[in-house]
């Protein structure tokens, strides 16, 4: 518990940084009294929010394969795969930036944004969207530095970034009276920030980089792309389930739209420890995985999922409590408030589930079952949004879709424990079974791990007994 909690809390305070400047973001375009402006920041946030999925989709490749590499003590296959990593996510990105602004005003159309609104969010997003590749290089470089255990400068960098965004914000928004445009220019200042201390930690503090090399990168293609692609469909899917309830939303008026907004700024900071749970865990259970400690992952994921129930109740009181000052804060009024109202009193509390979610997602991403993964999200993005959000909103409006989308995420949090409990369990009893069949075929072969000490996440563990114990 210890270690997830250490891994989980520095990861948390880098999210909770940029997080909170993206509320800062929606706070200081309150201020200009606009609520078409705090609508169209609302709109380009799901977009945005599609293409950060994507590179997280890519970072979790990163996080994997690196642990992996590391679990088996091989870190010039660490190094290779890190580079190579890193290039995908650059290309991925490229490709899917390149593909929104060809369609923009379309996207931005199928989630119901139109005339001032959507001509104030395609400003921001034309000046916002384009440094999406930079954050897929930081988000890579970022998992590759949890991977080896170091979540400090992993934590470091998002600070670095979400400090320079705080400053550069008020400046460009209100010094160069520039609006959601400053918004966005600040960001890309602060994107680049992250890059470039993510990138010194990983060359020079650590050597994980290895000289990057078209064959070396051919040849991880497959390993990359058979953990990568389902993760960035696991990952997009929660934006593609956003942009459903943004639309919903978006047909009771452009108020409900603003007060959905802010939701979606508060959320990520409030639950920031949640967010970086899965992205902590991931190679916790990875290094382990590599050492075939099935013991150690039982107990990493039980550990999980009971930080993230005794956090989200935490966090859930402090929201019922400050939610009139939140309210205040923001200039929030009629439908407004009572949307956030809504995500206050009743909606935060089953944020639990969601983290539930992100706990199995991250063990299936480590444990070989990416493909799990995409069906848990997709579904829950579809089957778990769609029926649920339209019944929710026939019967109590925006409010009602609210509610609604938090029913389906209860159901598929519980599916997602149930499901990876039960796969670990198959996997432990497998390897469990192959040892006794190697102690029968060549009994003179000690039964013991790939060599008598292993390294986890920067602390000495000795392996003096056999792996088949531990499976027990």
């Amino acid at each position: 518990m210890k270690h997830i909690v250490v891994m989980s809390g520095t990861g948390a305070i880098g999210l909770m940084a940029l997080f909170l400047v993206d509320l800062l973001d929606m706070f200081f375009i309150s201020l200009l009294g606009e609520i078409e402006l705090a609508a169209a920041i609302g709109f380009a946030g799901t977009l945005i929010f599609f293409s950060t999925s994507a590179s997280i989709g890519t970072s979790i490749a990163m996080g994997a394969l690196v642990s992996r590499a590391l679990g088996a003590e091989d870190k010039e296959k660490a190094r290779t795969l890190a580079v190579n990593v890193m290039i995908f996510a650059f290309i991925i990105s490229c490709g899917l930036v390149y593909a929104m602004m060809s369609n923009l005003q379309q996207l931005l159309a199928m989630i119901g944004a139109e005339g001032k609104v959507a001509a104030a969010a395609t400003d921001y997003l034309t000046i916002l969207l384009p440094s999406a590749p930079m954050i897929a290089i930081s988000m890579s470089a970022g998992a590759a530095l949890r991977g080896i255990g170091d979540a400090r400068r992993s934590m470091v960098a998002t600070l670095i970034g979400g400090g320079a965004n705080a400053v550069l914000d008020p400046i460009f928004i209100f010094g160069f009276s520039m609006g959601v445009e400053g918004a966005a220019i600040a960001s890309v200042f602060a994107r680049l920030a992250v890059m470039v201390f993510s990138l010194h930690a990983v060359i020079v503090h650590h050597n994980l980089i290895a000289k990057p090399q078209l064959k070396a990168f051919f040849t991880s293609l497959a390993p990359i792309s058979f953990i990568a692609f389902p993760a960035i469909l696991t990952n997009t899917a929660t934006p593609i389930g956003n942009a459903i309830v943004t639309s919903n939303i978006a047909q009771y008026g452009e108020s409900y739209v603003a007060g959905y907004a802010v939701i979606g700024r508060l959320m990520p900071v409030m639950f920031a420890l949640v967010f970086s749970l899965s992205g902590a865990i991931g190679p916790i259970i990875g290094q382990n995985f590599g050492a075939l400690k099935w013991g150690r992952i039982t107990r990493t994921l039980k550990d999980a999922m009971l930080f993230v129930s005794l956090y989200c109740v935490l966090v859930s009181v402090i929201l019922w409590n400050i939610q009139d000052h939140l309210i205040a804060a923001f200039s929030l009024q009629g439908d407004a408030a009572y949307l956030l109202t809504i995500f206050c009193s009743y909606v935060a509390i089953t944020f639990i589930f969601n983290g539930a979610l992100f706990v199995a997602n991250a063990a299936f991403n480590n444990l070989n079952r990416p493909t799990w993964s995409t069906a848990l999200n997709m579904g829950k993005a579809t089957l778990g949004t769609v029926p649920f959000v339209m019944i929710g909103g026939a019967i109590g409006g925006a409010g009602g879709v609210l509610i609604g989308q938090a029913v389906g995420s209860i159901v598929f949090g519980i599916l997602g424990v149930v499901l990876v409990i039960r796969q670990v369990k198959i996997m432990a009893q497998e390897h469990e079974q192959q040892e006794a069949e190697v102690d029968i075929l060549e009994p003179s072969v000690p039964l013991t791990p790939f060599c008598s000490s292993r390294t986890y996440m920067g602390q000495e563990d000795a392996l003096d007994e056999p792996l088949v114990s531990e499976a027990k």
